[in-house]
């Protein structure tokens, strides 16, 4: 896959899906800056992987919720590599609930964590990448930010803005040469889902068409796809990965 870029940023990249995009793009040659918030032993533990593999990695401490930390991270990666390529905003949380018992501590807990610092972080991408005409964000979001989810008010809230926010964020730097697309991964197999039972998951299976959850590895090339060369000219564009679960 063809990457004009040199580097990346993931956030949220210490564990789960954001460890395994943060594995994959180092594969194709990208400098991965790898985000962490609390998890500095798991987000060394990555950085080694990549470099045992032969990637280049390195390691930045940052609560991405915090504008000034989140720029500051930025700031990091231009001083030390020149430039801020892409972006990937994987960093989130959830705290899952019934609506009637969920509190607006709660809520905004999820707002801010899933929403408000991926718009910290685009806008952020805008400035940096704007002074060089090229760049490409990715949004990690969810398909319950599409069809809502019983329980997660909050979050499926946070995931649908995001969506709407990945379109006008790109329609806003297309003439800069920055695109914005955002992936909405179904149910993918990861330490979470590990710990549900058998019996649960061949339920959910049931109701996806290729009758298996997905995989990180898979989250990840499509991430990598939308940040290459080969999606020059995609952009505002929501990509499914939920193995036609809601099409």
């Amino acid at each position: 896959m063809k990457f004009s870029g040199k580097n990346v940023l993931v956030t949220g990249a210490s564990r789960g899906i954001g460890a395994q995009i943060a594995k994959t793009l180092a594969t194709h040659g990208l400098k991965v800056w790898i985000n962490y918030r609390s998890g500095a032993d798991a987000a060394e533990k990555i950085k080694e992987e990549i470099e045992a593999e032969g990637g280049n990695a390195a390691i930045i401490k940052a609560d991405v919720t915090i504008e000034d930390e989140f720029n500051a991270a930025i700031k990091t990666i231009i001083d030390a590599d020149n430039e801020l390529s892409y972006l990937v905003n994987n960093a989130g949380i959830t705290k899952d609930k019934l609506a009637l018992r969920m509190s607006v501590d709660d809520f905004n807990d999820v707002i801010n964590a899933n929403l408000t610092s991926a718009f910290i972080g685009c806008k952020g991408a805008l400035k940096a990448m704007g002074k060089k005409r090229f760049g490409s964000v990715v949004n990690i979001s969810s398909i319950v930010g599409e069809m809502g989810n019983a329980g997660q008010t909050n979050y499926s809230a946070s995931k649908g803005g995001l969506n709407a926010m990945t379109k006008s964020f790109a329609k806003e730097a297309a003439a800069r040469g920055i695109r914005y697309n955002a992936v909405t991964p179904g149910f993918i197999q990861t330490d979470m889902t590990d710990e549900l039972k058998d019996e649960i998951k061949a339920e959910y299976e049931k109701n996806i068409p290729l009758s298996r959850f997905g995989q990180a590895s898979e989250i990840a090339d499509a991430v990598a796809f939308l940040l290459s060369d080969h999606s020059s000219y995609i952009t505002g564009e929501i990509l499914k990965v939920n193995g036609g679960l809601y099409v």
